[in-house]
């Protein structure tokens, strides 16, 4: 008998019916290996394979057959799986829903958006499977402590969707913390299953997903596959009224023969339409404010053509009803077109069926955004496709060197070269002192469990395996600022309960997300919810949600509502927002590409002629060799090619031996460049040798670049922590020393 069918044999005669009716000739590598580790063992597993390679099935086909029928199963809750999106809850199942429909195993959703009454129905007898959001498994927690051992006595399986946008987040963290707290509660710990098409570093992963477990984890490696993929990258100047540029074809549908003799107003934009109007696409783009504009100008394009409005918009700050709608239309199959405009919003696992092809706005930043949204197509064993267009405003005759590099294009073409040369994906960071969550479940444990003595508080918030790496001193600093701050109370009995302040902070709906989230004001059309917004704009002004423009008819500041109407036009919305961070070897892989000869075959017309003109520019600027590059008068660019967390720090150093150095007005916008002015232009071009001397004279502490005074917060909670916890906590975790001492004390200047 071979491992194939010692594994099929395992299933119920319901799987096997699912799998013969669905014409599957055999099992992949994927769900062989995931059966084997569930069926033959007692460990951990964290599957990492591409998108639509079948993690779903590969998890759950075992799972449901070591529960299906077990009486032992039917106690309570036997399977809780936690998503990072309401959107993954509502829809992953659904490809399973025919096979747990013969199971009979129920299966709950549970979420914000969730009704009373479906909860109260898995209150009342849990059994089965419970989807769940980190945030609702907090508020569960919390409300219903002493429920717990009730709803979870049982629990046989974790299982932890898209883990890699959760490892190293305070989010991934607090997911450990409440495993751990029920661990604690139920006095049993159940295996873990992760699932993620886009693992950096497997080893770290597995040891992240299995902490505080008591069990072994397996992550077997899958055989690795040629890359199959069709990519077209193609550039354009925005509004350039002096030259015409014609789109290459390559991957597009040819433009509309007949424009009406209109011109063309953008011909980036224009090509984007031409190459997704006709088919199922999704355009992504990497902030709120670009998916909001990008949507206004496709649809002002097809009113302009007299084509159909097929577009549709699905990002966080739209209403659940509109990213729903957009969702049903994409998997419904008698949609023969449709284009989403997105954020990052589905670039996780929901299946919206099959896509003609995949767009991007720019670059993506991380190798790991790449995949995962090349993995929205090329299901059905289609090989994905992706178009990315990039659009910059004509570069002025005298703008310096810095602006003249299209840093985007770079970096798209670097991160397929990562991947497809070496299999890059960038790793994890883990948090060494993550105070924010450390502030967060501290009240959460008082506030379900009660008073607490400090130590036993201390001994147990730091056996959570996200904070364990906290110091007993670094903790009782915390508890003390919380105490003088009203966010504790000490009571007569020397215990620790929850203080006024720290109860206001808890009774908002808000505390259950460890993430930072922003006052929203609801937008309202009629009756129907729109989404919201940060910031209420004034009576009668306008401003972009949904794709649309909206006039402000009248204002609830109280209520935090806004009551709009629906004109006509395209304006732009800001909304707050962290632009993520960029791996060392990426940047490394972009000076490659600026300075090296490589040809690409996936780059259109315009992209190659402008990597052309790019290289003769740092050729004759000589990049290849400088770190340092004179700009004129007293300027000069430095060109270190170091990640975001190393650039930070060099950055921060400069600063600090600024005198030193005789630098001043040290400017920099993400991590490509500092620009500086010099006081001897000499000194200038031999910055980076002396910059090279100092950290060999003083060395380069990460504590002495945090400057007296500074409370660097960045985490929702940061706010309340000491100042001199959060200078510790950003020398720590946000600078990253050890790549500036190698890239400036081992190079030849």
């Amino acid at each position: 008998m071979t491992e194939a069918d010692k594994v099929f044999s395992r299933f119920p005669d319901f799987i096997k019916e699912y799998i013969y009716g669905h014409g599957w000739s055999e099992l992949r590598e994927v769900q062989l290996e995931a059966a084997r580790v569930i069926f033959e063992t007692d460990k951990n597993l964290l599957i990492s394979s591409s998108t639509a390679s079948g993690k779903t099935e590969a998890a759950f086909f075992p799972i449901i057959s070591d529960i299906y029928d077990d009486p032992e199963c039917k106690k309570s809750v036997s399977v809780l799986y936690i998503a990072p999106l309401k959107s993954l809850i509502n829809d992953q199942f659904y490809r399973l829903d025919e096979v747990l429909d013969m199971s009979d195993i129920p299966v709950t959703h549970w979420h914000g958006d969730v009704g009373a009454a479906h909860k109260s129905r898995l209150l009342k007898n849990p059994e089965g499977i419970l989807q769940i959001t980190p945030e609702s498994l907090e508020s569960m927690l919390i409300n219903r402590s002493n429920d717990i051992p009730r709803i979870f006595g049982s629990l046989r399986y974790v299982v932890i969707d898209e883990v890699h946008s959760m490892i190293g987040q305070d989010r991934g963290n607090q997911v450990l913390c409440q495993l751990a707290r029920i661990v604690r509660l139920i006095g049993r710990h159940p295996r873990r299953i992760g699932l993620s098409a886009t693992v950096g570093d497997v080893d770290l992963t597995a040891r992240w997903l299995g902490a505080g477990s008591e069990r072994e984890t397996v992550a077997p490696i899958p055989t690795k596959t040629p890359l199959k993929w069709r990519l077209c990258l193609e550039h354009f100047y925005i509004q350039n009224d002096s030259e015409i540029q014609t789109p290459t074809q390559t991957l597009a549908t040819a433009p509309n023969e007949d424009r009406g003799g209109k011109a063309v107003l953008d011909p980036g934009y224009e090509f984007l339409y031409d190459a997704l109007y006709g088919g199922k696409s999704i355009v992504f783009s990497n902030s709120r404010e670009e998916t909001e504009y990008v949507t206004a100008t496709l649809r002002q394009i097809a009113k302009s053509r007299g084509d159909d409005d097929v577009f549709l918009i699905h990002h966080g700050n739209l209403s659940a009803a509109l990213r729903e709608g957009a969702e049903e239309k994409m998997k419904d199959d008698t949609v023969r077109r449709a284009v989403t405009c997105a954020t990052v919003t589905l670039e996780l696992g929901i299946d919206i069926g099959r896509l003609d092809r995949v767009s991007q706005m720019g670059s993506p930043t991380t190798v790991s955004g790449f995949l995962q949204r090349l993995g929205r197509s090329g299901r059905r064993g289609t090989p994905p496709e992706m178009i990315m267009v990039f659009r910059e405003d004509t570069p002025l005759p005298n703008a310096p060197l810095p602006e003249i590099i299209p840093w985007e294009l770079l970096r798209a073409i670097a991160i397929i070269d990562l991947y497809s040369e070496e299999r890059f994906i960038e790793p994890p960071k883990i948090k060494k002192m993550p105070l924010s969550l450390a502030f967060h479940q501290t009240l959460s444990l008082l506030v379900s469990s009660g008073e607490q003595p400090p130590k036993v508080l201390a001994a147990k918030i730091l056996s959570l395996p996200p904070l364990s790496a906290l110091s007993k001193e670094t903790y009782r600093a915390l508890l003390v600022s919380m105490i003088n701050n009203d966010y504790l109370e000490l009571t007569e009995q020397k215990g620790l309960i929850v203080g006024l302040r720290g109860e206001r902070i808890i009774n908002s709906y808000k505390f259950y997300a460890v993430f930072k989230d922003s006052e929203d004001y609801t937008v309202r059309c009629d009756s129907e919810e729109i989404g919201t917004i940060t910031t209420p704009p004034p009576l009668g002004d306008r401003f972009a949600l949904a794709g649309r423009v909206w006039e402000v008819k009248e204002l609830d500041i109280a209520r935090k509502l806004i009551f709009v109407k629906s004109v006509e036009g395209k304006m732009e919305i800001s909304w707050p927002g962290d632009s993520g961070e960029i791996h060392t070897k990426l940047l490394v892989a972009m000076k490659k590409v600026l300075c090296g000869n490589k040809s690409y075959a996936y780059l259109g017309d315009n992209a190659k002629a402008r990597l052309d003109n790019a290289r003769r520019v740092a050729k004759n600027a000589g990049l290849e060799e400088k770190t340092v590059v004179f700009l004129g008068g007293q300027s000069f660019a430095m060109f270190p090619w170091l990640g975001t967390r190393s650039f930070r720090t060099l950055r921060r150093l400069m600063q600090k031996y600024s005198s030193e150095l005789g630098i001043f007005d040290i400017q920099s916008e993400g991590c490509c460049y500092i620009t500086f002015k010099a006081k001897d232009v000499s000194l200038g071009r031999e910055i980076a040798t002396h910059v090279a001397s100092i950290i060999k004279r003083d060395g380069l502490d990460t504590a002495e670049l945090v400057f007296s005074g500074e409370s660097p917060v960045y985490d929702k909670y940061d706010e309340f922590i000491p100042p001199e916890l959060l200078r510790d906590a950003y020398a720590q975790d946000r600078l990253a020393p050890e790549e500036v001492i190698e890239r400036f004390c081992d190079a030849d200047f």
